[in-house]
């Protein structure tokens, strides 16, 4: 792949502060990274802007917002459309959020996602700010994330402008639907893809199988297909490589994030 569309995204090497993270990204020629809400807030929305901004890179993307079953979600998502602003990117990525006693099943879920979508498109926007719809894999379903394919994403987003909502096309949260290259192909023809993220498939899972996305290559998936796809489906943006693996976070962090790159370029 073309080095010059990578982006990190933050939580692969989570174990780096920022301004570590920053700086060997500089090093290596990182350029552009996709930001977390928890470890910006801790560093300081502003402050982190001006260190990001200093060193030349690109923000790629926010994550996340979304949550939208849960209460206080229009407040916090306002929020997270406003420290996308400050940063510098124009997608906040959205996890839209699990089943919980007020929404219990899935529909009842899907239709609130869509309405607090509604609502917080046109405040987004307003402020330059695309909201990236992300499917995750349906082992998320209930707790995490009841938007679980590529269409059911793009069935939400296709009831606004596509400059205010789209999708994030994540290989690890995908690869098993045998529709999802055809949803690329129809979210690229309407200007929707917003964002593109990369992390393989290995087994087994982990126990609570949040932390198991595998290091490119390493798995199952076959990333250059993909790549290939989202290419032809006509987004040439950034490609973020996002990972949450235990072992590599026990690892040092520059050498996790060297690591990545050679093998985004051997991808």
């Amino acid at each position: 792949m073309n080095p010059d569309r990578f982006s990190l995204n933050q939580m692969t090497v989570r174990q780096l502060a920022l301004p570590d993270l920053v700086r060997e990204c500089v090093r290596l020629g990182v350029p552009g990274v996709g930001l977390w809400r928890e470890p910006v807030r801790e560093y300081g929305v502003e402050a982190a802007a001006a260190l990001v901004r200093d060193a030349g890179l690109a923000v790629t993307t926010l994550c996340r917002g979304g949550f939208f079953t849960s209460d206080g979600w229009e407040a916090e998502n306002r929020a997270a459309i406003d420290e996308a602003v400050a940063l510098g990117t124009d997608t906040l990525v959205l996890v839209s959020g699990g089943l919980t006693p007020a929404f219990p099943d899935l529909p009842a879920a899907r239709a609130r996602i869509t309405e607090a979508i509604g609502a917080l498109a046109p405040y987004a926007g307003e402020r330059g700010v695309r909201l990236a719809i992300e499917p995750l894999h349906p082992m998320y379903a209930s707790d995490r994330c009841a938007v679980s394919t590529l269409d059911q994403a793009l069935e939400i987003a296709e009831h606004f402008p596509a400059s205010q909502v789209g999708v994030t096309v994540d290989t690890y949260h995908l690869w098993w639907d045998d529709r999802a290259p055809a949803a690329v192909e129809r979210a690229g023809a309407a200007g929707r893809v917003h964002s593109f993220q990369l992390a393989d498939w290995t087994t087994p899972l982990p126990a609570g199988v949040l932390n198991g996305r595998g290091q490119l290559g390493t798995g199952v998936i076959d990333l250059a297909a993909w790549a290939d796809l989202v290419e032809k489906a006509g987004y040439t943006g950034p490609v973020e490589v996002e990972l949450f693996n235990d072992a590599l976070w026990a690892r040092d962090g520059a050498e996790v994030l060297e690591e990545t790159l050679e093998a985004f370029l051997a991808v």
